[in-house]
């Protein structure tokens, strides 16, 4: 097993390092892994002025994984767009064709009291957000910003996708639900949108190939709405880019804070990139406040869907389970009352947890 692991910038130093500490566990115990390291984001646009620098890509393309932090910066904002830190991590989705998604939400039950929302609400949530990741308007092309002749500026994107595109994501959707409760809801806007017209008509083609999987279509004004009203109706969402981004951040909240969500991006093999969903955090880089769940919790789907180890996954991500059990929390998920600890000792609590699991 090879994994680049690409820290990236702000906090995803810190979190990674807690990752590592879960892997350096497992190769005590006898798994032979190599892990690599490289810069990314603003990282690399400091080591060699590129956020996706040619050795990184490299590396990347080299390794059965990829284990990614947090790109960005306020100091980054002011380079040109090709610069910026996001476009290393667009162009890498782009090189390596990691089309699908998958973004879990799930409410631990010692977290359900801090969501936003009301436990009794959000208690037992468990549901996957599959968005397409290499299309859409991120991606389509013409785009820009122009000066019109009479000296207003316009800015302009496309929203495009081809069917190829939606047919092999709704297939992920679709094998997806089959694992899981066989639920899929597409959310589309296609009221409005020919081109998300275009993706409920291939969804509901691919549906035909999968009747064991009940198919439902929501509109994503009401899908956001339906997150909020009555998340648990929810399996699998199945959408694309933009609504993806938006909807799964969303969910996020659901589950207490953004620092407990993992996430894999996948391409047509078993090659992948894990990273948790929230950002780089400028604003507490360096101060060990950070949560690293997300991190290793996407260490935990590294191993189920790249290296072809459940049991590994499940360790850790029981091994999360007890920490939280056991009362640990970042600033981010604690409670009034409840004590708060740092990134390094809440990586060092879930060590202790996965030793003790396999003792």
């Amino acid at each position: 097993m090879k994994v680049a692991v690409l820290a990236g910038d702000g906090i995803g130093p810190e979190i990674i390092a807690e990752a590592l500490k879960v892997i350096d566990v497992l190769r005590a115990e006898g798994l032979h892994i190599e892990t690599e390291a490289a810069a990314v984001g603003g990282a690399g646009v400091d080591l060699t002025g590129d956020p996706l620098p040619e050795a990184t890509l490299k590396l990347c393309r080299e390794s059965d994984a990829i284990l990614f932090g947090a790109i960005g910066g306020p100091q980054y904002d002011v380079l040109p767009r090709e610069q910026r830190p996001e476009r290393g991590l667009l162009r890498l989705r782009k090189e390596l064709d990691l089309f699908a998604n998958l973004r879990p939400a799930k409410v631990f039950p010692q977290l359900a009291a801090a969501s936003t929302l009301r436990a009794d609400v959000v208690a037992g949530l468990d549901m996957l957000i599959i968005r397409e990741l290499t299309g859409d308007i991120y991606f389509g092309e013409p785009r820009g910003i122009r000066i019109e002749a009479n000296g207003e500026r316009v800015g302009f994107n496309t929203m495009i996708y081809s069917e190829s595109e939606i047919r092999r994501v709704a297939h992920v959707g679709f094998q997806s639900a089959q694992r899981r409760n066989h639920r899929l809801c597409s959310v589309d806007k296609m009221n409005v949108l020919e081109a998300t017209q275009l993706w409920r008509d291939v969804v509901i083609e691919v549906s035909k190939e999968y009747p064991d999987v009940e198919l439902s279509h929501l509109l994503v004004d009401n899908a956001a709405m339906q997150l909020v009203r009555n998340p648990r109706q929810f399996d699998v969402i199945l959408t694309g880019n933009i609504f993806g981004d938006i909807l799964s951040d969303e969910a996020s909240m659901l589950t207490g804070s953004i620092g407990m969500l993992p996430s894999a991006s996948l391409n047509a093999g078993s090659q992948g990139l894990y990273e948790p969903i929230h950002g780089s955090a400028p604003d507490i880089a360096g101060k060990g406040l950070a949560n690293p769940l997300a991190q290793i919790l996407s260490l935990a789907m590294m191993f189920r869907y790249s290296l072809n180890r459940a049991d590994l996954a499940d360790r850790i991500e029981k091994a999360v389970e007890d920490t939280l059990e056991a009362g640990y929390r970042t600033g981010d998920i604690a409670m009034p009352g409840e004590k708060k600890i740092g990134t390094v000792e809440m990586g060092d609590a879930v060590v202790r947890a996965l030793k003790q699991g396999h003792a």
